[in-house]
């Protein structure tokens, strides 16, 4: 008899950008809050770099606290299993290995707040436009599952 009240096992997510600085990091936080014990998520880099001060602030403003994720390296984690493997940046995209088991990717074009110059307030608002658009597709894609 199948019993639908048996609870799910969490779906093991991985979200990849190349330096793990941001986006990623941005996606792995907001899936964490927004996603529940429904999900188990990582993140990871090809090449790692400090988390940035501006994907911190922009995401305390939704009440999320990244400030204590270390980046990490993809190839790291190639040895385990995930259900769901997304890229949210066109070189993590290329440069992504395969795992192995993943039955499914996605990948996401999340425009790189790291890149842009300007001010202080310009850069925020890029990194708040890349949080948004990483939050839209989380509800839209993931939560909606």
């Amino acid at each position: 008899m199948n019993d639908d009240r048996a609870p799910r096992r969490p779906l093991r997510v991985l979200f990849l950008c190349t330096h793990n600085s941001a986006r990623s990091q941005m996606a792995e936080g907001l899936l964490r809050r927004l996603g529940g014990p429904s999900f188990e998520v990582q993140s990871a880099g090809t090449t790692p770099r400090p988390i940035r001060p501006e994907a911190i602030q922009v995401m305390a403003e939704l009440g999320i606290d990244v400030s204590g994720h270390a980046p990490k390296d993809v190839a790291d984690l190639l040895g385990e299993r995930f259900d769901l493997v997304v890229t949210v940046c066109d070189t993590a995209k290329e440069s992504c290995p395969i795992f192995p088991g993943a039955p499914r990717s996605l990948h996401w074009s999340i425009e790189d707040p790291s890149a842009g110059a300007g001010d202080a307030p310009a850069r925020l608002a890029a990194f708040r436009q890349a949080r948004d658009d990483l939050k839209d597709r989380i509800e839209a894609e993931l939560i909606q599952r």
